[in-house]
């Protein structure tokens, strides 16, 4: 693990900008429609590729990959986890609440994202490890490309993923947190 008693060392977590043919690519993914996989991957890929070596080329000490292929930070556990399905209704942030006609505007502009906040509708088990492999492979080829030593992944936990996908099927929230954790 990297070290310095001369500066901090910086580090990033969470999504970077994406491309329009990286949203292309995420938001068809989410709304199920046909894509060309191979053309997907490829873009994904490059993206990766493309954000490690700009974090690289700014100094950035221990990379991450932006989360590229995520529609959200806590919602993109669907696809890798049974149990979600359905959608949530979106609290507005409460600061918004005082300012409608900014918030319409945030809606109009695109700024408030288009995609399903599922819920939890039965047991939570491990579904699908490919993504998550695939995630790493592209992180460790970018890596390698831009020589880069150390990087992040970071995982929506228990508690944001039971935060964004409310419980509908387990007694308690204890259990529900507890469920989580263990196919996390």
């Amino acid at each position: 693990m990297k070290q310095s008693d001369k500066r901090i060392l910086s580090t990033h977590v969470g999504s970077l900008p994406r491309s329009k043919a990286v949203t292309d690519v995420v938001f068809a993914h989410e709304n199920q429609l046909d894509i060309d996989t191979d053309k997907a991957e490829r873009t994904i890929r490059r993206a990766v590729r493309q954000v490690v070596m700009k974090q690289a080329d700014t100094g950035v000490d221990v990379v991450s990959d932006g989360e590229m292929s995520k529609i959200s930070y806590a919602t993109y556990i669907k696809d890798r986890i049974s149990g979600f399905d359905g959608d949530s209704p979106r609290q507005p942030p409460k600061d918004l609440e005082e300012f409608p006609g900014f918030m319409q505007r945030q809606v109009n502009s695109g700024g408030t994202p288009d995609y399903k906040k599922p819920c939890c509708v039965s047991e939570i088990r491990s579904k699908d490890m490919e993504p998550v492999k695939t995630d790493i492979n592209n992180f460790r080829q970018a890596m390698e490309l831009a020589d880069v030593t150390e990087g992040f992944m970071n995982a929506a936990s228990p508690g944001v993923i039971a935060l964004f996908q409310p419980n509908h099927y387990y007694p308690d929230h204890q259990s529900y947190l507890e469920a989580l954790a263990n196919a996390m």
